[in-house]
């Protein structure tokens, strides 16, 4: 039988390990890093600027602790048992994204997420060995709590109209305060307030908050100390609270599914005590979540003391009850059920009965709380989210086609993927109607577009059998809850399993968590020697070798790579308050000169230099755009912008029909672009009819034959979102627009087809003739119909009435012969 974990009767086992100063310093470095990295918008991967230079920070600060590392264990490193292995297989995972650098969509994305996978990987390695050790174990994961709850804490200081507080706490060495506040910890979009806390999007927050909320449920249950139990119990309301505040419909779908996986593995005291303290928080946070939203609503509109105050005295109120019971329940009912249920427990399979009897008990609460009118306890715009949770709602009916569409780009990057922002790069090429999303909202899917079936499958065996043998070993209970890893498990399969909905993992602070998590299991596994002499000196150096030399490139990449992100930076402040070319100029040329393909240095001077040839008419800035953009293109052949800025300078050349080829030969790529399609149909008329005057009537036609082509894949996209559900939005404007349609009908009367023309041509007519382009529609129309002999007198008149001249215009067209 298992020793007890609760109460008095807990035996804890605490051997004092000798710990040298250099490893306790490493500790605390790695520490220092947990506490840094969250409040850099949890180090968001936004595949832009604003987003880049704490990423390569964190990159340069792992792996400046990764070469710590290996100085303090060169001589104690091992391969002696299969724990050490998994360090040595970790290593697979940043080299599958350095293979799909060979076939990557965009050079620069694919780069820092290779860069990013080296940090987790260097974390994960450092990890696993200090978590071996059971001193440094424990004080780990007391600072995970701590920051943990600070971030909790830090949400609800800026809910409650503290926000200037709250950006004094971080701002002396967090990047995202402005004015003194971190920036948007509080959103609004169309459900209204939102709680973001440190991460600016809500859903990401939301798997956070219920990660933490189970880690504190268990760490509360196995805490020795009054206070600790105080402190846990004490901080489950602001969780559940902040919880229901992100009004993450996600979160609140993945929350009971995560809380039945964590109920199978604990015995049936623990599982009682999990739902006992979860039912009480859970009471007392729904009593005070409608109170707080108010409050808090009004507070971020205009503050008031006595508002603050009251909110903050509904939350600190209910905390305390809920702390107290907590210690009441830990300090007597806890002892009381391990005695009755010791013996049943160590019984198999007496574990599932509780999650059996919890998946009906949560079936009936979601039914009560989505079916029925008892949502309504709940606020205003928590009670719609709720009511909006269905597989028909338009959230849903999103995700299920970004899955499918994701899908369609790895049949065509099967093998290594496409490189690390992937579907950022090409989900424009793939999509099936015209939404705006550059995350898969998906992290394996989004995973396996990256490094391919290769990439994902060592992926995959790696945290399988990291779960695989922490389960095994996990499952032989002959470790105590400080040292059995279950605080990591926790940790990781949350985060893991809430982001096959969302896209947490962008957050390379999550990932951090997650990798974190993943050595704490990997040091709590069952981990049997290793069959044959894996330990020989010649493996145990190639291995340190293998790691110094990636650590060294990692290290010299990052100041690469922040130096020139810090000069872009530089430079994209100076346009705001410079208008001096040269001073503008100097730091992108710093920054291009690292990273020549790096797409807004690249965007911000090609667009300088051809405004100064415009002004100058000097072809060396001309020239110099071209370059800059040409090598660019190289490494982003993707970028929309770049490919615009290459379309740009070939019209300033006077080569339009480079230009139009730019957009033709790059169709495919944007395929539900409006605006793209409108530059192809609108560039195939003015290079068909210059083609006409010069009377080259095989550039005619094939100009002809480009735009109609254009225009016939405009038509057919319009038809092909008629038959999206009602409940799924189309994404952006997708339509014959009135220029498209003036366009369209000018080709279709080139090409001699008169009648389609005139239909084509109405079709783009609207009521407001004080528009250029609505006159000049009807201008047309009505020339198309006096070719034939028809007339439209209505629209005549209206067009005469705004501008008696266009009767003349109206005669030109009609005498042409095309």
């Amino acid at each position: 039988m298992s020793k007890p974990v609760y109460g008095k009767n807990a035996a804890q086992s605490r051997n004092v390990e000798k710990i040298s100063s250099p490893v306790w310093a490493l500790a605390v470095a790695l520490i220092l890093f947990l506490i840094w990295t969250p409040f850099q918008v949890g180090l968001f991967n936004g595949q832009q600027l604003d987003f880049e230079k704490p990423i390569y920070i964190a990159s340069l600060l792992s792996s400046l602790l990764l070469l710590l590392w290996m100085g303090l264990y060169f001589t104690k490193f091992k391969l002696e048992e299969q724990r050490d292995l998994i360090a040595v297989a970790a290593l697979l995972l940043p080299i599958t994204y350095a293979l799909s650098l060979f076939g990557a969509a965009s050079h620069y994305m694919a780069m820092n997420l290779l860069l990013i996978q080296s940090m987790y990987i260097a974390i994960f390695i450092i990890a696993l060995y200090l978590l071996k050790q059971k001193q440094l174990n424990v004080v780990i994961q007391n600072a995970v709590l701590a920051i943990s709850y600070f971030i909790v804490m830090f949400g609800l200081i800026n809910w409650l109209g503290g926000a200037k507080f709250a950006g004094g706490l971080v701002g002396w060495f967090s990047n995202t305060v402005r004015g003194g506040k971190y920036l948007d910890a509080v959103m609004t979009d169309s459900n209204g307030l939102r709680l973001t806390s440190i991460f600016q999007y809500a859903n990401t927050y939301a798997a956070f908050l219920m990660a933490f909320l189970f880690v504190a449920v268990f760490a509360l249950i196995r805490s020795k100390k009054w206070y600790g139990t105080l402190t846990h119990g004490f901080m489950l309301v602001p969780i559940i609270v902040s919880l229901l505040l992100t009004l993450s419909r996600g979160g609140l779908v993945m929350l009971p599914v995560v809380f039945i996986l964590l109920l199978i593995l604990l015995k049936p005291a623990q599982q009682i005590l999990w739902i006992i303290h979860l039912a009480i928080a859970g009471i007392a946070a729904l009593a005070v979540t409608n109170p707080l939203t108010t409050l808090g609503t009004e507070l971020n509109t205009a503050f008031t003391s006595g508002a603050a105050l009251e909110g903050w005295a509904y939350l600190i109120v209910a905390s305390l009850v809920v702390a107290g019971l907590g210690w009441v329940i830990q300090r007597y009912v806890a002892p009381w059920l391990e005695h009755k249920l010791g013996a049943w427990g160590s019984r198999k399979g007496t574990g599932l009965w509780l999650p059996l009897g919890s998946l009906v008990l949560v079936g009936i609460v979601a039914f009560l709380l989505i079916g029925t009118s008892v949502r309504s306890i709940l606020p205003a715009n928590i009670e719609t989210r709720l009511e909006n949770i269905n597989f028909k709602q338009h959230s849903v009916l999103e995700r299920f086609t970004f899955y499918k569409d994701a899908l369609k780009v790895v049949k065509d990057y099967p093998i290594i993927g496409a490189g690390g922002g992937g579907w950022a790069s090409l989900y424009e090429q793939y999509q099936n109607n015209p939404y705006t999303s550059r995350q898969a909202h998906n992290f394996f899917l989004q995973y396996l577009i990256e490094v391919g079936i290769i990439g994902f499958i060592v992926f995959i065996g790696f945290i399988g059998y990291v779960f695989y043998k922490y389960i095994r070993g996990y499952l032989k209970r002959d470790k105590d809850d400080f040292a059995n890893g279950y605080f990591f498990y926790i940790i990781a399969l949350s985060i893991l399993v809430h982001s096959l909905l969302d896209f947490n993992l962008s957050y390379a602070f999550m990932g951090i968590l997650v990798f974190l998590s993943l050595a704490g299991m990997g040091a709590a596994m069952d981990s049997k020697a290793l069959r044959g002499n894996w330990n020989k000196s010649g493996l145990r150096i190639g291995y340190l070798a293998a790691v110094a030399a990636g650590t060294v490139l990692l290290l010299f990449l990052s100041i690469n790579y922040l130096s020139s992100s810090t000069s872009a930076m530089n430079a994209k402040n100076l346009v705001g308050v410079s208008q001096s070319y040269e001073e503008i100029k100097a730091p992108l040329v710093k920054a291009l000169d690292k990273r020549p393909y790096h797409p807004e240095s690249v965007l911000y001077l090609s667009s300088m230099d051809q405004q100064v040839f415009n002004q100058t008419k000097d072809t060396q800035y001309l020239d110099e755009a071209y370059n800059l953009v040409t090598r660019a293109l190289k490494d982003e052949p993707y970028n929309k912008d770049i490919l615009k800025q290459l379309a740009s300078i070939y019209d300033l050349k006077g080569q339009g029909d480079l230009a139009f080829a730019v957009y033709e030969d790059n169709a495919y790529k944007f395929y539900w672009d409006i605006d793209w399609y409108d530059a192809i149909i609108s560039r195939s008329f003015s290079l068909g009819y210059t083609a006409y005057e010069q009377k080259d009537d095989a550039k005619k036609q094939e100009y002809i034959t480009a735009g109609l082509a254009a225009y016939k894949h405009v038509v057919d996209g319009v038809e092909h979102l008629k038959t999206l559900p009602p409940e799924q939005l189309q994404g952006r404007p997708f339509s014959v627009t009135p220029s498209i349609a003036l366009n369209a009908g000018k080709l279709q009367l080139m090409s001699g087809d008169d009648e389609l023309a005139a239909a084509t041509l109405k079709s783009g007519l609207s009521e407001d003739y004080a528009d250029t382009t609505n006159r000049e529609i009807a201008r047309w129309y009505l020339a198309v119909l006096k070719r034939s002999g028809g007339q439209d007198q209505a629209i005549y008149d209206l067009l005469i009435a705004a501008d008696a001249a266009e009767a003349a215009a109206i005669d030109s067209i009609a005498a042409m012969q095309f």
